[in-house]
């Protein structure tokens, strides 16, 4: 069977392909640059779940391919939940992992680490052509370190030091990052419906 992930994130792609081959090894997973181009989905819900949502039946209508979505971010407790699903665009529309990181760092100078609590979130959704759809959600706590650190990973894994860990997302294999991370935790819920 052939699923679209809606989108064009090479990182994301590469993380739910390992994940479904130990899940589902049949299925074979193509990102947005695999189909017809097509504009990414605008994120204008206010939630992770209807964002993936949005975006994952957007790609089944567009493609007639079951399409997989996610909307993932870090919730911040100083920051009362965000950047939330403002994560990808936090410093600007540009999405830019390195103005986003340091902004953070800069919203959260002098805290202690008691006060650095955060958390992943991921809404991930998936839609088939003929109408069915399912969303699930995964977390993965932890806190924001003072610098970034390790080479592993993309947006805020630099900066995020996930709870039983002493190194953060970005300094973990691919393995162990997947085993515990928000993505992976949703993925693999979402694997069990394919």
């Amino acid at each position: 069977m052939r699923v679209l992930l809606a989108t064009r994130n090479a990182g994301k792609i590469a993380e739910l392909r390992q994940i479904l081959a130990e899940a589902v090894p049949s299925v074979e997973l193509v990102g947005l640059d695999a189909v017809d181009d097509y504009p990414e989905t605008p994120e204008t819900e206010l939630t992770f779940a209807g964002n993936a949502l949005l975006k994952a039946r957007d790609g089944a209508g567009r493609t007639g391919l079951p399409t997989i979505a996610d909307d993932s971010g870090l919730a911040v407790d100083a920051l009362n939940g965000m950047p939330g699903v403002l994560s990808a665009r936090w410093a600007g529309l540009a999405k830019d992992d390195e103005a986003n990181n340091a902004l953070l760092l800069d919203q959260l100078a002098g805290l202690d680490d008691a006060r650095r609590g955060a958390k992943f979130v991921c809404a991930a959704a998936m839609a088939w052509p003929e109408g069915r759809e399912v969303v699930v959600h995964g977390e993965m706590p932890g806190r924001i370190g003072h610098g970034p650190r390790g080479a592993n990973g993309f947006g805020y894994d630099p900066l995020f030091i996930p709870e039983g860990y002493a190194v953060t997302s970005a300094e973990l294999s691919a393995e162990v990052k997947n085993a515990i991370s928000h993505r992976g935790k949703a993925f693999r819920e979402l694997a069990t419906e394919i």
